[in-house]
């Protein structure tokens, strides 16, 4: 599995990591199979939130990595903290949500919860999980130290931010934030469309990101494809989907060029974008999970890479 230095932090990462949002609705013998899946093609790296199934999802990651046999040392554990959901557990406040909440006080609680959760005394990655307005970056600076300080977090790193809220953050916490976790995929190209549209009038000119993509290249600062086979927001994957057969055709005449399928043609196209992308996959299907993985050693040339991006419904200026 080919490796990239996360933010250069100098934690070495595999470019492609398992999220566990879904896990939670697993029996614990699926789980296994999806962790001894992945740990099988060099899949090391575990995505996990708070937020996920309220805690279950972890719970659940951590009973299939002790039932897979896996060493604590030879695994990347990654959580995220600060969305409160009005269905979730009482916060430290006791006041329900839905919110975002980056105090000192609930980072801290946050990461504990998932320590224990996943019985282990460390996370080698923890992100703020989406931008709390109200945030207070001292705040956020304090729980950082603490964290670092007693061991419990070794790199630190954000979700869904722009480049401001980046740099509003970065400018008072001493560790450099490692990570961003941003949507990225075929059909979710926002941050591409936008650099291609510059000086120009249609909707695709838009820029909703800040710039955050070559922003993110400027300092070296690993963006996280998230949920990189999806469609809209949540709407579905388009993975053979009738919905766009065009897309689908492309996808595999070019998996049929390089002895790949679909999933590894889809991953194959974040990859090959010179942002040193990491890419979080989601699914829960080992068969599916094979094939994603193995986009990895596919090299797109850039005609292809275009080619599957006009067959997603783009076009350039």
């Amino acid at each position: 599995m080919s490796q990239i230095n996360l933010g250069g932090s100098g934690l070495m990462v595999p470019q492609i990591a398992l999220g566990a949002m879904r896990m939670g609705d697993k029996t614990e013998a699926e789980a296994q199979e999806v962790v001894e899946t992945v740990l099988s093609k060099g899949v090391n790296f575990f995505d996990t939130a708070d937020i996920y199934g309220n805690g279950a999802s972890t719970k659940s990651l951590a009973k299939a990595l002790k039932a897979a046999g896996a060493k604590r040392e030879d695994i990347i554990l990654q959580s995220k903290g600060g969305i409160l959901s009005d269905a979730g557990p009482v916060a430290d406040d006791g006041i329900l949500g839905p919110r975002y909440e980056f105090s000192k006080e609930h980072i801290i609680a946050s990461v504990d919860a998932e320590l224990a959760r996943l019985e282990t005394d460390y996370l080698d990655v923890f992100l703020l999980h989406r931008p709390d307005v109200l945030m207070q970056p001292e705040e956020i600076a304090a729980a950082f130290n603490e964290l670092s300080q007693q061991g419990k977090v070794k790199q630190f790193g954000v979700s869904n931010m722009n480049p401001w809220q980046v740099e509003l953050i970065q400018s008072v916490v001493d560790q450099k934030l490692v990570a961003n976790q941003l949507q990225f995929g075929v059909m979710h190209t926002g941050m591409v469309d936008a650099g291609l549209h510059v000086n120009m009038s249609d909707s695709r000119s838009v820029d909703h990101d800040g710039g955050i993509l070559p922003y993110s290249q400027l300092k070296n600062m690993t963006i996280q494809a998230w949920s990189p086979f999806q469609y809209g927001m949540f709407e579905g994957h388009f993975i053979d989907n009738d919905k766009f057969p065009e897309l689908n055709a492309k996808l595999q005449e070019i998996a049929d060029a390089h002895h790949s399928t679909k999933n590894g043609i889809a991953v194959a196209f974040i990859l090959t974008h010179p942002a040193n992308m990491q890419v979080i996959l989601g699914s829960m299907t080992p068969s599916r999970l094979v094939e994603m993985i193995d986009g990895r050693d596919v090299t797109l040339t850039h005609q292809e890479w275009y080619d599957i991006y006009f067959a997603a419904g783009n076009d350039l200026p």
